[in-house]
């Protein structure tokens, strides 16, 4: 082991034998703070433009709009988490015809073929957004596995208002993940999208072609 090595481990075993770290002046990080009307805005404002797309809903009315999207655009069907507070709720008032569920409750062994050619959309929830840069916060686990929101061509979120951060730093804070990060966590701003050599931009290459968001305003 190099000397400077040596001299910098050294170093940090002594400021884990003398107690925590000092605390950080964290104000630069929290200077921006917005109404939640304003997060909102900004927040919207920031995905559009890069291509997200956003239906308006209430807290009672949501499966509703998420149904009616459904059947406008013709999908065939809708893959969720059937055990996730989202899931659940959604498919307690979807009701029967048109756009069929398509419950996410098997390895994906079990049904991949299925999942890359005949899924229409997949549906999940959300942990938050942010205000600041435009983006959704998922933490995908058992009930909402990643490949909920990656595979299908359309990806459609479910985001309360309620839950919009000022900024990521504030987002961290609140959700405990300075203490603790959960095992999976996405940072989503739009559909996906990448650009060859020459910059023609592609939408759907690597991920959902369109992402659509279900903002449910909960805090008026």
């Amino acid at each position: 082991m190099s000397d400077a090595r040596t001299a910098i481990l050294g170093r940090l075993r002594a400021v884990g034998e003398t107690g925590p770290l000092p605390a950080l002046d964290t104000a630069v990080l929290e200077r921006r703070q917005w109404p939640a009307t304003e997060r909102m805005a900004r927040l919207r404002k920031g995905m559009e433009a890069v291509h997200a797309e956003f239906l308006e809903a209430t807290p009672g009315t949501w499966p509703t709009v998420v149904r009616a999207f459904c059947e406008r655009e013709g999908l065939r069907n809708l893959l969720f988490g059937p055990t996730s507070e989202a899931g659940s709720a959604l498919a307690a008032a979807w009701g029967s015809g048109g756009t069929q569920l398509m419950p996410y409750d098997r390895p994906v062994e079990a049904f991949k073929e299925e999942l890359f050619t005949d899924v229409d959309a997949g549906f999940t929830g959300t942990v938050g957004g942010v205000a600041e840069t435009g983006g959704l916060l998922l933490t995908p686990g058992p009930a909402e596995p990643r490949l909920l929101s990656l595979v299908p061509p359309i990806h459609i979120a479910l985001l309360r208002a309620s839950t919009i951060q000022d900024s990521f730093w504030s987002a961290v804070k609140d959700l405990g993940w300075g203490r603790k990060l959960p095992p999976n966590a996405l940072l989503i701003s739009g559909p996906s999208k990448t650009a060859d050599i020459e910059q023609t931009l592609a939408y759907g290459v690597h991920g959902p072609k369109r992402l659509i968001v279900v903002l449910v305003d909960d805090v008026h």
